[in-house]
């Protein structure tokens, strides 16, 4: 009686297993996409150029003629410092000059005078010689003139201090009546914004994944940025740069893009995102990601068979495209992967698969 009771109980919960439907999942069907290899990187911007404005004659600071922190163009006036000595040293050289001129104007009269007297012999050859080395004498002296004269005017001129490129300017380190000279502190700094560069320190792992992502050297490809509020930065840029050497204490190369930056939003010093995006695109497996699955063994999807049961399949994944995984090997086109109701079946499990969207 015990074991038609215990016979009896089982086929019953067999007839109960049997009448059980299956677990319905929702199914995608794994498609191609054309889609643009694309590594994110960590950039610093830095300016084009840098410019310290710096004394090169010593005086007071007379004048100033910018506001601090403007953008100011090229050639425009800066800084006036006191003129006065410069000038007084320009008016001398002048002076100078003239007397020179002076001295050699009569030094060649006297040579034309001994000359004439030479040919009728009143005159030795010896006074001959004193002549012409006294206009050799004065002709030097005229050119020792001239010279300081120049150096002088050049003195003068570096009372003006005008920018030398366009960009925007610091805080001035001095102001009216302060006394510089070259080897004071500068003045003031000037920095290019307009375009702007992005340098990219790549390590040795990044290369590796570019060059399996189709990215190489060779490939063109479009920096893009995107600044730490997360928004993208208005303008693509284009490399520049790209060093031939590994810096062996971290193991990496650096990269350089150039950006425009009208409107002054990239600032250097600011750590940004650098997407880097290949300018032809490919034609790719991907998956959503809500299909991937990973544990010690590594990445996973669950494929639902022609017969409807769950079979598990070992991927390689490659980059994320939007809320997707490319697929690099382990699933077919065409294939169906479970993206919703994974944790209810289990290898071997026929299932009710259930397109996803219908």
């Amino acid at each position: 009686m015990f074991a038609s009771t215990i016979l009896f109980g089982t086929q019953l919960a067999t007839a109960q297993d049997n009448s059980v439907p299956p677990p319905s999942v929702i199914v995608t069907t794994v498609q191609t996409q054309d889609i643009t290899p694309e590594l994110t990187f960590v950039g610093r911007v830095e300016a084009v150029n840098t410019v310290d404005l710096r004394a090169r004659v010593e005086g007071f600071v007379e004048e100033r003629h910018f506001k601090e922190g403007a953008n100011i163009q090229q050639g425009d006036l800066l800084y006036v410092l006191e003129k006065a000595p410069y000038q007084i040293a320009v008016e001398q050289a002048k002076a100078d000059l003239a007397g020179a001129n002076a001295t050699l104007k009569n030094a060649r009269s006297d040579l034309k005078r001994k000359k004439d007297l030479r040919k009728k012999k009143v005159v030795s050859e010896a006074s001959l010689d004193t002549s012409e080395a006294s206009e050799s004498s004065a002709l030097a002296t005229v050119m020792q003139a001239k010279a300081a004269l120049r150096r002088a005017e050049l003195d003068l001129s570096y009372t003006e201090i005008h920018s030398p490129l366009d960009g925007q300017i610091s805080l001035s380190r001095y102001s009216v009546g302060n006394l510089v000279n070259s080897s004071s502190e500068p003045l003031a700094t000037i920095t290019s914004l307009d375009p702007i560069y992005v340098t990219v320190p790549v390590s040795d792992k990044l290369i590796l994944e570019a060059r399996r992502e189709g990215l190489s050297s060779e490939t063109p490809v479009i920096p893009s940025l995107v600044l730490s509020d997360g928004k993208p930065y208005e303008s693509e840029g284009r490399f520049d740069f790209i060093n031939t050497q590994v810096n062996q204490s971290t193991n990496s190369i650096i990269t350089r893009a150039i950006f425009p930056n009208p409107k002054h939003i990239l600032v250097p010093g600011q750590f940004v995102s650098v997407i880097v995006r290949d300018k032809k695109t490919r034609s790719e497996l991907v998956v959503p990601q809500a299909s991937v699955q990973k544990d010690q063994q590594g990445y996973f999807t669950l494929v639902v068979s022609r017969s409807n049961k769950v079979e598990i399949r070992r991927v390689q994944v490659g980059e994320q495209v939007d809320t997707k995984w490319v697929v690099k090997d382990g699933l077919l086109k065409g294939e169906r992967i479970i993206v919703q109701g994974i944790q209810k079946v289990k290898p071997d499990m026929v299932v009710n698969p259930v397109e996803e969207g219908a």
